[in-house]
């Protein structure tokens, strides 16, 4: 397919996972790719991986420094900005009463200030017709043992998408979450465990874990024309888990 030919997209936590899978399904259906993220190692390995139609900028989507540098690079490539999938991402797995500051900022920080910011600075590179992508999750719609933080983050992540939606009515920027469930990500592993990952898949109505590949297909989607009469939605890829 080449639903995103000539159009250039913005992928943050670029590197691995849904983020790297989500960029090259977009550069395999035509789109040029900044990746962004804080590792140099894995962009660097991202990008011989995807060609000539892929940059990369290292930085973290809490320093608003580093985004200026990212937006910076877009604008220099001269190509406009049509797709921004806000996917960087991090969580911590504490109970309440075991909670601290400084989990509370690393999390909020990145999920919540990195989303609102990688999108705010990105909205003068926009034209019509533009998408916007929020990574959400299942975890903002249910109760999650020791991951009230992060739970709570891509809440907040869900209502930015609803009250975005009014905010850019009339510029023809649509702007829409993706939710995975349990998904076979480095993320997860670390933060999860495979182990407890593979178990949560088995509960879903599909009865298996998911795969960064599934995500970006639905990343795609909404990234394209496909989705035109989609904005302030949440989608779902999570096997049914948050569904049934």
């Amino acid at each position: 397919m080449d639903r995103l030919h000539g159009r250039t997209a913005v992928v943050t936590g670029g590197g691995s996972g849904i983020g790297f899978a989500t960029a090259q399904r977009f550069v395999n259906e035509g789109a040029f790719v900044f990746l962004f993220g804080r590792r140099q190692a894995p962009l660097d390995a991202a990008l011989t991986r995807l060609g000539p139609n892929a940059r990369a900028v290292t930085g973290s989507v809490s320093d608003l420094a580093d985004l200026d540098r990212l937006y910076d690079a877009v604008k220099a490539e001269g190509r406009g900005l049509d797709i921004v999938f806000a996917n960087a991402g991090t969580g911590e797995l504490a109970p309440l009463g075991e909670i601290t500051p400084e989990e509370y900022d690393r999390t909020f920080g990145t999920n919540v200030k990195g989303t609102l910011f990688t999108v705010q600075k990105a909205l003068p590179l926009m034209d019509r017709g533009g998408s916007i992508i929020l990574t959400g999750s299942t975890t903002g719609v249910m109760g999650t043992p020791r991951f009230s933080t992060y739970s709570a983050s891509k809440a907040a992540v869900r209502n930015f998408a609803r009250s975005w939606a009014l905010d850019l009515a009339g510029t023809g920027i649509r702007v829409n979450v993706l939710s995975p469930g349990p998904t076979r990500t480095e993320l997860a592993q670390e933060v999860v465990g495979a182990e407890a990952m593979e178990a949560l898949g088995a509960t879903t109505p599909i009865g298996r874990i998911g795969a960064p590949e599934e995500v970006a297909a639905a990343a795609a989607f909404l990234a394209s024309d496909d989705s035109s009469f989609m904005t302030g939605s949440e989608m779902f890829v999570d096997g049914g888990l948050a569904q049934v």
